[in-house]
C-alpha cells in the first residue's frame, strides 16, 4: 500500500465504480420502503389523487437525494461526511397527518416545514454542544435503543407489511426466513465485495423467488410515468398557521435528537471521532433539507437508522458509497419508472434482510456499553430505566395515545424519549461530565482517492 493511500481514512475512501454502484444500490433498498412511508400517510390524510400521491412520492425521493449528498459530501458547514442516508422523518407523520385533515392541508404543512427548518439552521450549534453530554453509556444506551426500536419494523415488513390483508401469512414468514437464511450464509461463505453486498444479494433473491410464486407485482412499472420533474410549490404557495409551526418546531427537535444518535452510531461504527462542530454541520444539514423539502413539496428530513445498521453489517464505512446512493434517490425521483422497479420489492424480503440490518445496530451499541462498568449501579440504571421508557411505544402503541398531542410527538418516538432519559439519568447518577478544554480541530476531507485495500477487493 502507497504512503498517501495510507493515510486516506476508510471514510473517505473512493471505491471502484461496480462497488460504488453496487453498494450505493443496496443502501436504497433497504431504506425505500421508510422513505415513501411518510408521503403515503400524508397524502392519504389529504385526499389525494393516485396522480398526486405519485408525485408526493417522487418529490420525497428527488429530496432525500439531495439531502443525502449534501450529508455525504458536504457543502461548507453543511454536512457531517460520513456515511448517513437522509429520508423524511417519522415523527412528523402524526401531527403532519392531522394538519392535511384539519388544519389547512398541504400549503400548511409546507409554511410549518420551511419556517421549522429555518429556525434549526442557527439552532444547530448550540443543539451541537449536547456532544458533552454523551459518554460511552449514553451513546452506547442511544444505538442500542435506535437498534431495538427498529426490529419491529423488520417483524412488520417480514409478516408482509402494515395493513395488508395476508398479514403474518405462512408464505410471508418463510419468504422472510428464507431471505434472512440467504444473507447468513453469503456472509459465511462469500468473500470480499460478494461477501459486502450480501443483503443486496439476498433481496434480489428474495424478489426473484416472490416472482416465481406470484407474490409480487411488476404490472405499475409499465403504468408509470417515464420522467416527473417537481416543482416548487406544486401543491400552492405555503400558508403560515401558529400551531403548525409549533408542531414541526417540535418535530425538528426530535429528528435532532434522533440524527444525533444516529451520527454517533456511524461515528463509532467507522472508527471517526464526532466533535460538536462536526454534529453541529450535520444537524444544519438536516434543517437546510428541511427547507428545500418543504419549498419541493415534501416533508422534514432526518438521518435514517436502517442504513447505519447496513454499514455495519457490510463494514462498508466509505461517505462516496452513501453519496452514490444519493445519486440513485435522484434518479428514481426524477424517473417514476425506476421507482416503481424497487417499489415491486415484496415487505417480506426486506424485512429477512432488515433484522439483521437492525440487530446489527443494537449489537453495535452493545459493543460501547462493553466500555462502561456496569457492575456500578448508577451506570445499570441508566441502560435498564432508557431501554425501559425508550421500548414503552414499542411494545404497546397506544401507550401515550390519552396525552396532549404535542407530548405524543416526542414520547410516541422510543429513540427521542430513551435519548433524553439517558442524558438525564447519566447527570443524575454520575454529574456532569464536561467536554475536553479544547476539541481537535476539524481536518479538512482528503482528496478522495481508491485505497488499496479496495482495489485489491474490486480485482477479485
Amino acid at each position: 500500500m502507497t504512503v498517501s493511500a495510507a493515510r486516506v481514512h476508510p471514510v473517505d475512501e473512493v471505491p471502484p465504480a461496480r462497488m460504488l454502484a453496487a453498494f450505493g444500490l443496496q443502501h436504497v433498498v433497504a431504506m425505500y420502503a421508510g422513505a415513501v412511508a411518510v408521503p403515503l400517510i400524508v397524502g392519504q390524510a389529504a385526499g389525494l389523487s393516485p396522480a398526486d400521491m405519485a408525485y408526493l412520492i417522487n418529490a420525497g425521493l428527488l429530496v432525500s437525494g439531495i439531502a443525502t449528498l449534501i450529508q455525504c459530501v458536504g457543502v461548507w458547514r453543511f454536512g457531517v461526511r460520513l456515511p448517513l442516508m437522509q429520508g423524511v422523518t417519522f415523527a412528523a407523520a402524526t401531527p403532519m397527518a392531522t394538519i392535511a385533515a384539519t388544519g389547512g392541508g398541504l400549503p400548511a404543512i409546507y409554511g410549518a416545514v420551511i419556517i421549522a427548518g429555518l429556525v434549526t439552521i442557527p439552532a444547530a450549534p448550540v443543539f451541537g454542544k449536547l456532544i458533552r453530554f454523551f459518554p460511552p453509556v449514553v451513546t452506547g444506551t442511544v444505538i442500542l435503543i435506535i437498534g431495538v426500536s427498529l426490529l419491529p419494523v423488520a417483524a412488520t415488513w417480514a409478516a408482509g407489511g402494515a395493513g395488508v390483508k395476508n398479514f403474518g401469512a405462512p408464505r410471508n414468514i418463510a419468504l422472510a426466513t428464507a431471505v434472512l437464511v440467504f444473507v447468513l450464509l453469503a456472509q459465511r461463505f462469500l468473500n470480499g465485495f460478494l461477501g459486502r453486498a450480501a443483503v443486496l444479494l439476498g433481496i434480489l433473491f428474495g424478489t426473484l423467488a416472490a416472482a416465481a410464486f406470484g407474490m409480487t407485482d411488476f404490472s405499475p412499472v409499465g403504468k408509470a410515468d417515464p420522467i416527473g420533474i417537481a416543482t416548487p410549490f406544486h401543491f400552492g404557495a405555503p400558508t403560515f398557521h401558529a400551531s403548525a409551526i409549533i408542531s414541526m418546531l417540535i418535530v425538528m427537535l426530535v429528528a435532532m435528537t434522533e440524527t444525533t444518535g444516529d451520527i454517533l452510531a456511524v461515528g463509532e461504527l467507522t472508527d471517526r471521532d464526532v466533535s460538536s462542530r462536526t454534529l453541529a454541520d450535520g444537524l444544519r444539514a438536516d434543517a437546510a433539507s428541511t427547507v428545500l423539502a418543504g419549498v419541493f413539496n415534501t416533508f422534514p428530513h432526518t438521518a435514517f437508522a436502517q442504513n447505519v445498521g447496513l454499514v455495519g453489517l457490510t463494514g462498508v464505512k466509505s461517505r462516496w458509497v452513501v453519496a452514490t446512493s444519493g445519486g440513485i434517490l435522484v434518479f428514481l425521483g426524477l424517473f417514476p419508472m425506476a421507482g416503481a422497479v424497487v417499489a415491486a420489492i415484496p415487505a417480506p424480503v426486506l424485512g429477512g434482510a432488515g433484522l439483521v440490518m437492525f440487530g446489527t445496530v443494537a449489537v453495535s451499541g452493545v459493543r460501547t456499553l462493553s466500555q462502561v462498568r456496569l457492575d456500578d449501579n448508577g451506570n445499570m440504571m441508566v441502560v435498564a430505566a432508557s431501554l425501559g421508557v425508550a421500548l414503552l411505544p414499542v411494545g404497546v402503541p397506544t401507550f401515550y395515545d390519552k396525552l396532549p398531542e404535542s407530548a405524543q410527538v416526542v414520547l410516541h418516538s422510543g429513540i427521542s424519549a430513551g435519548a433524553v432519559t439517558a442524558i438525564l439519568l447519566n447527570l443524575a447518577f454520575n454529574g456532569f461530565r464536561p467536554a475536553p478544554a479544547t476539541e481537535p480541530a476539524d481536518e479538512p476531507a482528503p482528496t478522495p482517492k481508491v485505497a488499496d485495500g479496495l482495489m485489491e477487493e474490486a480485482g477479485q
